[in-house]
């Protein structure tokens, strides 16, 4: 399990900000991936392309790992805390049929 100088080193490597979900994670991985893979650079040294490749393979790793471990709380409180308008639209409705 990493630490938190681990996960903020491998989010900064992938330009991510400090919240994004798994699906930006991959997006940006995969965006640098295709961009420095060995591969597609033939001309000069592919050991430099081996070595980033490398380290986004890191910290795709790290920040995977870290969200798969993570705990999702699925209690009603915890649900609206996240979803915030979803609570307004509901009480808003409650209250708009219960005026009529």
């Amino acid at each position: 399990m990493a630490n938190f100088n681990e996960i903020d080193e491998a989010r900064k490597l992938l330009g991510l900000g400090e919240a994004a979900t798994l699906k930006e994670i991959r997006s940006v991985y995969r965006r640098m991936a295709s961009r420095y893979h060995p591969d597609k650079h033939t001309t000069g040294s592919s050991s430099q392309y081996e070595e980033i490749m490398k380290k986004l393979n890191w910290a795709y790793k790290v920040l995977t790992e870290y969200c798969r471990d993570y705990k999702y709380a699925f209690r009603e409180e915890d649900v609206a805390r996240t979803y915030p308008f979803e609570e307004y639209e509901r009480n808003w409705r409650k209250n708009w049929f219960n005026s009529i």
